[in-house]
């Protein structure tokens, strides 16, 4: 009670400063960055869950590539969705194509043996829905 009858009084002399309340533009832009920034917080979250489910089949792509959500890393994933694996033929073949980055981190040997793991038709369903949605927040980002 006491503190309220002394902010009315510092309020009656002119002694309190309005809030800051930002222009209306600006306030806009702030939702928009606040909308992208979940969108950016949740593709976060199912790349993490894409490489959970990898490292379940045994393939470690991250060893392979830097990004997993680059391009490289997509077509890997796309070919190994077919249910193929990737031996040294297809690699050459990939590479050649330049389906597969020229600048990966591993050498051919190891990226061979780091992609070669088991993937059961219901991981491979499930990462299709996965990489279905992280392609949506992509799009969500992008127009953002």
């Amino acid at each position: 009670m006491k503190d309220a009858e002394w902010i009315a009084d510092l309020l009656q002399h002119g002694l309190l400063q309005p809030s800051y309340i930002p222009a209306k533009e600006q306030r806009e832009l702030r939702e928009l960055i606040h909308y992208r920034k979940s969108f950016v917080g949740e593709r976060g979250q199912e790349l993490n869950r894409l490489q959970k489910m990898l490292e379940g089949s045994n393939i470690k792509l991250s060893g392979t590539v830097s990004d997993i959500n680059g391009k490289s890393a997509r077509n890997i994933l796309e070919y190994l969705l077919t249910g193929a694996s990737i031996d040294s033929e297809k690699y050459d073949e990939m590479y050649e194509q330049k389906v597969i980055a020229h600048n990966l981190k591993a050498s051919k040997e190891q990226i061979i043996d780091d992609l070669n793991g088991v993937m059961t038709s219901l991981q491979r369903r499930m990462m299709k829905e996965l990489l279905a949605h992280l392609d949506e927040i992509n799009v969500h980002i992008k127009k953002l």
